[in-house]
């Protein structure tokens, strides 16, 4: 028994094989902690995600704002055929109800100036903007000629101007529709849609005035976070947008004009010019105004590739990280002839899942950079003095200090890299798939 056992003992000692299987098995037990780790990024970045839309409602949600449509209410007489059953006989019942005829303008021309900055809560930060929106444009000749709606069932008495919006809460000015020379207040209806509405007071003498194109124009003071969005109603729209911030994702159904973006650190401008002809929908509606919000178009004031972004990057990188040094140590192991017991690589691997959570906890309170780089240099100095007690000697330590930290720029290369990250990852696995069969080229491995 005492002979079986030596015997096992002497071939997990000297056998290749044996050695291979339980680094093996050491790197698939160090992937336990590195989920762990991964766990702990995304519990992170879902906490940061909470925060901002808290900060992001108090302040003020996404914006989505139309332009000024008309709206006239008109009477609709219907007959309806009843059944008497104690007479026996059919009578006709006159029903009357009200619906609405809805008009966009002819011209659309929104100018907006956002300026953004930067909330704070704790360790979190969201970005916010205030907007101030300048809204000009004219309606047409209201006709309804070619309708089947008479001219006394028209209330024009009652002709309003809507606004719709997706955001009430981060209106910081009463909005004023100036129509010709009339002055229109607005106040909210209660909806439950999506887009809300402020409707004016009913405007004075509308038969007349609108019997010509009818100028109008307001302005409007709003907060908002994430994104600012105008629906094209206009028969020709066009919208500009300036802002401090230089990182915008333009969103919806129209990209700005590319002759007159531009976009710099010092922020962007950007303009859109949509025709009646490059949406879906046509300029009036009768009986009902459908939502029109996936015809938006506008700009995501988006923040660039965050701290816990880059962290879960640099955490799937982990395997190769773990795997490639351990793999350096069992190499060095079998060219030295020096014994590294199986808890020293456990030792090893713990100390590379650690960067990950020193990247993580560092990045929270500072830049990306200089976490990278205080836990890259904590993880290489904890690995080549733990080594350099192992190895005995300098030649070794340096040696996997230098790969290690040849690894980790590589991986930090990587992570910056956007359109180019697959092919420059590739081209680094294939290099160093190259150096350690190199390297590994003159092991005996008959002693298996």
């Amino acid at each position: 028994m005492e002979q079986t056992k030596g015997k096992f003992s002497n071939w997990m000692r000297n056998s290749i094989t044996a050695r291979m299987l339980v680094v093996g098995f050491l790197l698939l037990i160090l992937l336990i902690p590195l989920e762990f780790v991964k766990s702990l990024i995304n519990e992170r970045a879902y906490r940061q995600e909470e925060v901002v839309r808290e900060i992001n409602e108090k302040w003020g949600n996404e914006v989505l704002l139309s332009g000024p449509i008309l709206k006239i209410p008109y009477k609709v007489i219907s007959e309806e055929i009843i059944f008497n059953e104690k007479t026996d006989s059919y009578y006709t019942k006159t029903k009357e109800t009200v619906e609405n005829a809805y008009f966009f303008p002819d011209k659309l021309n929104i100018t907006s100036q956002v300026d953004t900055k930067p909330l704070n809560r704790s360790i979190y930060e969201s970005v916010v903007y205030s907007a101030a929106i300048d809204i000009k444009g004219s309606f047409p000749k209201i006709d309804f000629m070619n309708t089947d709606i008479p001219e006394e069932n028209i209330l024009w008495e009652k002709a309003t101007i809507l606004l719709k919006t997706s955001n009430l809460k981060g209106i910081k000015t009463t909005p004023i529709v100036n129509l010709a020379s009339e002055a229109l207040s607005m106040t909210p209806q209660y909806s439950k849609e999506y887009l809300n509405t402020i409707q004016s007071n009913y405007i004075t003498n509308a038969k007349e005035i609108f019997t010509e194109s009818l100028p109008f124009s307001f302005n409007l003071k709003i907060n908002g976070s994430e994104s600012l969005k105008f629906l094209p109603i206009g028969k020709e729209t066009d919208a500009t947008m300036k802002s401090n911030w230089h990182s915008p994702s333009f969103d919806g159904n129209f990209l700005p004009e590319d002759t007159n973006k531009e976009i710099s650190k010092d922020g962007f401008t950007a303009t859109w010019r949509i025709l009646q002809i490059n949406r879906q929908f046509e300029q009036s509606f009768f009986g009902h105004l459908p939502d029109l919000s996936a015809s938006a178009f506008g700009t995501k004031l988006i923040i660039p590739v965050d701290e816990y972004q880059k962290s879960e990057r640099t955490a799937k990188y982990g395997f190769m990280v773990i795997g490639l040094t351990l793999l350096v140590f069992l190499l060095i192991q079998l060219v030295s002839k020096i014994y590294i017991h199986p808890f020293q690589y456990v030792m090893i691997g713990l100390a590379l899942v650690m960067f990950y959570t020193l990247l993580i906890s560092i990045s929270e309170h500072s830049n990306f950079l200089k976490a990278y780089a205080i836990a890259a240099f904590s993880v290489l100095a904890l690995i080549t003095v733990y080594s350099r007690a192992i190895l005995k000697g300098f030649k070794y330590p340096l040696l996997i200090c230098g790969s290690l930290a040849s690894l980790y720029g590589f991986i930090y290369v990587i992570i910056q890299l956007e359109n180019y990250a697959l092919l420059v990852g590739s081209i680094g696995l294939f290099l160093i798939l190259a150096i350690i069969m190199f390297a590994s080229r003159r092991i005996d491995w008959k002693n298996e």
